[in-house]
């Protein structure tokens, strides 16, 4: 009946037409501007015949439909907002003919049928869903919301209260749970998926079920009393907006759309989707956090490229037992390598024990594990005092104490105990790769993997290429590190590698801000309006000022005209004065433990006495730009150097890097991303306003020439 590139549909026994989504050129199925105007091709031949009596929505892939082709976001969202709100409209118009057919429809959804895939589902009568099979609109974590139809049909479907936490939350659920809540109309084993599809079709063409009453409750206005709607969504509106926070309003303008077409039928209830969703399209969180997600899939594709020449890793170890080791050996097993922990003290093994045994335990408590399979892991992990089966093991993770002498020790003991081939990595946070490589017989294998802590919370991993490391060993801990769960990012060597050497620019901004007489306070709570989880005070508190201070040092002696200081710092002083943070419940702030036994944070009266020291005129009162102005640009520009000097090979790894690994704002999309939206022309002049504070603030030669060129990092 019809065959495109996307869509096939073909007719049945019985009258009855089967549309097939089975895309000839992708792995997966999307809905991209091909597919749509496919559908609308084969929505008018099956229109066109007389004889169709039924339609059946299938897949002819693994999964239903993956949602939309995000890669056609930005293009299409740069236009002005009449014309997205054109294409909605018209894709719309696509999907309410389905919805429109003179006959029942019923989809059958294998996979996963997410964003515009279940939008499409939703278009017909009724829904079948294998029980392995998961559904949702995950638009929001895009900055977006559904534009397919999603905030008419489903609160028609189960309700303005479910579709709210659905489609604000955009968490994908489960068949059982889409049962649960009417979403769908069966669940079944996946092998009888067909069967059941045409099942549903045969009751309703025979009149059992009522599927003219079911269209009707779709394109008609929300039965929902007016008291009661207002209840639900001003509600819903204050705890939604409160959770999502000010700089990412698509929850929220999903809610007002769907509020506001309640007592619309379809049509003009789609014309309200459709104006609001052109808005949320243009907005700043939008544009970053698609642009988020495009930076993800090439992390994916460069994965997938660096797997075909990667290491199979069977069984890993971990040197060192302390939080860190045992975080990364309850990573590696909970994720399915099995793997050895060893010390050299038995304290240390009991303390890695406990950490891994720790965080399985919260996943019990949370209804995240069964304690039978929370065992099975544990017994993954293997603690020991000895080398005894190292010659067994793909891959070392070295994480003992932050010192040059003590790694080097143990990373040349290891070498001569463990295979040949194996991969030898550092979690070094620091250290020259090449300098600890250096006392090594075998450094083609050797490299850096530096985690994040809490390890089980940061997805982010440093791969850190030494001058001699191989391909072969840079692609065996990529693939290690996904293999965990984590989101790899290879760079080359450095001082500070990327993450931190971006970080503490930004650190020495701040320092600069106390010195001359800012308040802490104030800078913290000013950094957390802007988008970041915590102030910079805050975090150093939470990292470990001792740890900060450490790793400061070290970059200091790596970029002395930068990151050097020629004055005595706060943190200096909190180090002097041994506060430390929450490690030892004093830092910048104090911290008292909560009923919960999380650290809470408290005012440390004493702490401003402290900082007078360093702060030689005193006191000021600084403007909320200039503050933020001080702490951005550093890390801004020593992103671009990052770029430049080819320690990250592209933009968009530098901003993931900074998302994953330090929290920045992920509604600025990254340092280079932020740089864009501010303009390279702004921030050059605001260099020129600060040049003053010294070489911090000293935009590289290149950014100076992309922007009297009017250049941007990310092309529009």
């Amino acid at each position: 009946m019809y065959q495109g590139q996307s869509i096939q549909v073909s007719k049945l026994d019985g009258g009855i037409a089967e549309l097939v989504f089975d895309s000839k050129t992708d792995s997966v199925n999307k809905f991209d501007a091909r597919t749509v105007n496919e559908l609308r091709e084969a929505v008018t031949a099956i229109q066109n015949d007389s004889s169709i009596k039924g339609l059946v929505v299938s897949s002819g892939k693994d999964v239903f439909i993956v949602g939309a082709d995000i890669t056609e976001f930005g293009k299409s969202f740069q236009q002005p907002e009449e014309e997205i709100v054109k294409w909605s409209v018209e894709a719309n118009k696509v999907f309410s003919a389905v919805e429109d057919l003179p006959f029942p429809t019923v989809t059958a959804i294998n996979g996963i049928a997410l964003g515009g895939g279940f939008e499409m589902a939703l278009s017909t009568d009724y829904r079948v869903i294998s029980a392995k099979a998961q559904v949702g609109l995950p638009e929001t974590k895009l900055g977006i919301f559904p534009g397919f139809g999603g905030t008419v049909r489903l609160p028609r479907l189960i309700g303005a209260d479910n579709a709210i936490e659905w489609i604000a939350g955009g968490t994908q659920q489960k068949a059982d749970a889409a049962l649960k809540v009417h979403a769908v109309d069966a669940v079944v084993a996946p092998e009888k998926l067909k069967d059941a599809a045409l099942r549903i079709l045969s009751l309703a063409q025979s009149g059992a079920y009522d599927w003219k009453k079911r269209r009707a409750q779709k394109t008609g206005p929300l039965q929902l009393p007016m008291v009661e709607s207002m209840m639900v969504f001003e509600t819903a509106k204050g705890f939604v907006g409160g959770k999502a926070g000010k700089h990412f309003p698509a929850p929220v303008a999903a809610i007002s759309a769907i509020q506001k077409a309640a007592g619309k039928k379809r049509d003009d209830a789609l014309l309200i989707e459709a104006q609001a969703f052109a808005k949320i399209a243009k907005t700043q969180a939008a544009d970053s956090l698609i642009g988020l997600f495009l930076n993800d899939q090439l992390i994916k594709k460069k994965g997938k490229q660096y797997a075909k020449i990667a290491r199979p890793v069977k069984q890993a170890a971990v040197l060192g037992a302390g939080i860190m080791g045992g975080g990364i050996a309850y990573q590696s097993a909970s994720k399915g390598t099995p793997i050895i922990m060893k010390d050299i003290a038995d304290k240390a093994l009991d303390l890695g024990m406990s950490e891994a045994n720790k965080l399985l335990s919260a996943q019990v408590k949370r209804g995240k594990l069964t304690a039978e399979k929370a065992g099975k892991t544990l017994s993954e992990i293997r603690p020991t005092l000895n080398y005894g089966d190292f010659a067994h093991v793909d891959v070392v993770v070295e994480a003992v104490v932050e010192n040059p002498k003590v790694k080097k020790a143990v990373l040349a003991e290891v070498e001569n105990v463990a295979r040949p081939d194996a991969v030898i990595a550092s979690n070094t946070s620091s250290i020259s790769i090449d300098d600890l490589a250096s006392g090594l017989k075998r450094p083609e294998n050797f490299l850096g993997m530096h985690f994040f802590n809490p390890v089980h919370k940061m997805p982010l991993v440093e791969v850190i290429k030494g001058a001699k490391t191989s391909q072969e060993a840079v692609a065996t801990i990529v693939g290690y590190a996904s293999a965990m769960g984590k989101t790899p990012i290879v760079v080359n060597n450095c001082p500070g590698f990327l993450v931190n050497r971006i970080l503490f620019p930004y650190f020495g901004g701040w320092s600069g801000l106390i010195r001359d007489g800012a308040d802490f306070v104030k800078i913290d709570k000013l950094a957390e309006s802007f988008g970041w989880p915590m102030g910079p005070a805050y975090l150093q508190d939470v990292v470990g000022i001792d740890t900060s201070h450490h790793v400061g040092d070290v970059l200091a002696e790596g970029y002395p005209d930068r990151m050097g200081k020629d004055f005595k710092t706060a943190l200096d002083v909190m180090y002097e004065n041994k506060r430390f943070g929450q490690k030892n419940g004093i830092g910048f702030y104090k911290y008292e433990t909560d009923p919960k036994g999380k650290p809470k944070k408290l005012a440390a009266e004493d702490t401003y006495q402290l900082i007078a020291s360093v702060q030689p005129n005193g006191t000021k009162d600084f403007s909320d730009e200039e503050i933020i102005d001080r702490l951005m640009i550093p890390m801004v520009i020593e992103t671009a150097r990052c770029l430049e000097e080819k320690i990250v090979e592209t933009a968009n790894e530098a901003d993931m890097g900074l998302i994953l690994g330090i929290g920045f704002p992920p509604h600025l999309g990254g340092a280079l991303k932020y740089a864009d939206i501010v303009g390279l022309k702004t921030l050059v002049e605001k260099c020129e306003k600060y040049k003053s504070l010294g070489k911090l603030y000293e935009p590289t030669a290149r950014m100076k020439e992309m922007a009297a060129k009017g250049e941007t990092y990310y092309t529009k």
